[in-house]
């Protein structure tokens, strides 16, 4: 067994590509036995993230479904229905992305599936809640970016709406839900009561930009505008210096005149637009013009260095390839080089969260699709005839390599 808070706990990932996956990536790093349902065809994201030597092992794929094992069904068929049901007696929850008509043609509705398993935490992850007139749609990240208001809030700073360059809400949501498969199973160890969780990505991205930008709205009758204007001012950026791009952020009053002090412009710690934070949101725009001209004068290595002496927090605007050789991840041993039998070598992501106990002893890299159907259909209590049938009217996939 691998260990960790979450062992002897058994999930049920019928999910696909980033928000599901994501929700029992967390609760596998921690230990859970996470079985992750795949069709004949497997995961879209097993070929979508980028190439690789299996045809099925794609780096963004290995990335969200490590410590996770496949068994492959063929849910179109009655039999392998069966067996989904026989995997879900063993096991305490059952996540999945699919839509809620899908699931109900499927048997695998949430009444269906709590009548059946009683003590099952059903966890299902839809674009909208069911109670709303959106409830049968579709959705990606792009769609809840859009409808949410992220890409409007882009407007505000480019003129146009523009999504966040990745899956943010598709990250986002599917944290939140494996907070919320927690909150049920300790409700659950409390009280002996399982229980349905529904997580819309919707209502969760809506929440997040009116929590940050509803603002003046929030009051009836408004007093004001919408928006936090230090997040949406177009100069809220990275900031040129004389050879590239850093990011600052001063907001405190001490930190500002940090700042202030550092370009060489002390006399604005006086100065009434900018002596308080009060102030220096109301006068946003040149607080920010001010601080973009002052940073122009020295290189971004110079800036740094002096801001870290004046605890003005700041930092060096990486790309993906400085990312990956960033000092401070190799210092705490964020990236594993791992040798794949067929990838090569790869590097692995390690949980960047820190425990000083009780943490899961093993890790494992994703798995083949169906690596493991022979494996877990066995625990359930199928004979190897059985399974070899199921094999022959490809019910599964034997993955194994």
């Amino acid at each position: 067994m691998s260990g960790g808070p979450l062992a002897g706990i058994r999930v049920v990932d019928l999910t696909s590509v980033v928000v599901g996956p994501t929700a029992t990536l967390f609760l596998a790093d921690f230990g859970a036995d996470v079985v992750k349902v795949e069709p004949p065809g497997g995961d879209l994201l097993r070929t979508m993230g980028g190439s690789s030597k299996s045809g099925e092992l794609s780096g963004k794929f290995t990335h969200f479904n490590r410590n996770k094992r496949s068994l492959v069904l063929d849910l179109k068929q009655d039999k392998a229905i069966e067996a989904l049901h026989k995997l879900l007696g063993t096991a305490d929850v059952f996540v999945t992305n699919i839509r809620p008509a899908a699931l109900d043609r499927l048997g695998l509705g949430a009444d269906a599936l709590r009548t059946r398993h009683p003590s099952l935490i059903v966890c299902n992850l839809t674009g909208f809640g069911s109670r709303g007139r959106y409830a049968s749609r579709p959705a990606y990240d792009s769609i809840i970016q859009g409808m949410s208001g992220v890409a409007s809030c882009n407007a505000r700073i480019f003129g146009e709406p523009k999504f966040v360059p990745m899956v943010m809400m598709d990250h986002t949501v599917g944290l939140i839900a494996a907070q919320c498969i927690l909150a049920a199973l300790l409700h659950r160890e409390r009280t002996g009561e399982a229980q349905t969780v529904e997580v819309p990505m919707f209502e969760n991205a809506a929440s997040f930009v009116l929590v940050e930008h509803m603002g003046d709205r929030t009051f009836v009758p408004p007093r004001g505008d919408w928006g936090d204007r230090r997040v949406l001012d177009p100069l809220a950026q990275p900031i040129a210096t004389s050879d590239g791009w850093i990011c600052v952020s001063a907001n405190t009053d001490q930190q500002a005149f940090g700042l202030f002090d550092a370009i060489g412009r002390p006399e604005l710690k006086s100065d009434p637009r900018f002596c308080s934070v009060k102030a220096r949101y109301a006068n946003v725009r040149e607080y920010f013009s001010i601080r973009a001209e002052g940073l122009k004068r020295k290189t971004s290595a110079e800036w740094l260095d002096i801001l870290e002496k004046a605890d003005v927090p700041a930092g060096q605007v990486h790309s993906v390839d400085t990312l990956i050789s960033d000092g401070h991840l190799e210092d705490v041993g964020f990236f594993e080089k791992v040798e794949h039998p067929v990838e090569g070598t790869k590097f692995e992501l390690r949980n960047p969260n820190r425990f000083s106990a009780g943490l899961r002893r093993e890790q494992t890299v994703a798995p083949y699709l169906g690596g493991e159907s022979v494996e877990v259909l066995s625990e359930i209590g199928y004979t190897k005839a059985e399974v070899d049938e199921m094999l022959a009217q490809k019910l599964t996939v034997d993955g194994r390599r």
